[in-house]
């Protein structure tokens, strides 16, 4: 076995002697235990997640469908970038919910502002789903459509090749689609990509870096 437990160990004796795991000599990646926990992957607000090493391709479509769970404002929820300007981004704003595009024209953003300023924030789970299909782009957040207008009706293909940030993004790394650094704090689940045919639930627990983010667990609700 090489990878950890995703689990609570606790009142650990070794030769009768209780082990102290208040001041360990070293820890990695261990947080502490909740009372409940619910599926799904719980990111602290200082890091990030990175997934497809290699670089993922978006091009003229993608279907993006995520749960969250959050008390906070601001936070990034979701980058694909290029060297050049083509991107795609999802990102918290002052409790709204933004997703931009960039087909090489220029940046279009689709924005679901919710009625209560804190109602996306309130700790309970919200489903979200981002369509990009050639130049048309669309958000649905909870069963609420919003749909913007794209005056780059020519380009119609975002030609990323970095990997896919998820709740942020590391410092020396260039978004073209986000416009908050703030790292997510909360709760991610049931991450999908949709190209055609072909639909890819990405497993946080498989990605190449985590920092901050504990992929097995989340802690109950918040109050």
């Amino acid at each position: 076995v090489t990878h950890s437990i995703p689990a609570c160990i606790g009142s650990m004796t070794i030769n009768s002697k209780q082990l102290d795991n208040e001041t360990p000599v070293s820890v990695f990646a261990v947080n502490k235990c909740y009372e409940t926990v619910q599926d799904g992957t719980f990111f602290d607000g200082s890091g990030f997640a990175a997934l497809v090493r290699d670089g993922y391709k978006v091009r003229s479509d993608v279907n993006i469908t995520l749960e969250f769970r959050t008390t906070a404002a601001h936070g990034v929820l979701l980058g694909v970038s290029s060297a050049k300007v083509d991107a795609i981004g999802l990102e918290i704003v002052h409790g709204k919910v933004l997703f931009h595009v960039n087909n090489g024209a220029g940046r279009i953003t689709a924005t679901y502002e919710p009625r209560g300023t804190n109602s996306l924030c309130d700790g309970k789970w919200h489903k979200l789903q981002a369509n990009k299909s050639k130049h048309h782009i669309s958000l649905i957040i909870d069963g609420n459509l919003v749909h913007t207008d794209n005056p780059y009706v020519q380009s119609t293909s975002a030609d990323t090749n970095n990997p896919i940030y998820v709740g942020g993004y590391p410092a020396d790394v260039k978004q073209n689609c986000l416009t908050s650094k703030s790292s997510f704090r909360g709760c991610l689940r049931n991450l999908v990509l949709t190209k055609g045919q072909h639909t890819e639930l990405f497993d946080f627990s498989r990605a190449f870096d985590l920092r901050g983010v504990f992929p097995h667990s989340c802690p109950g609700a918040e109050h």
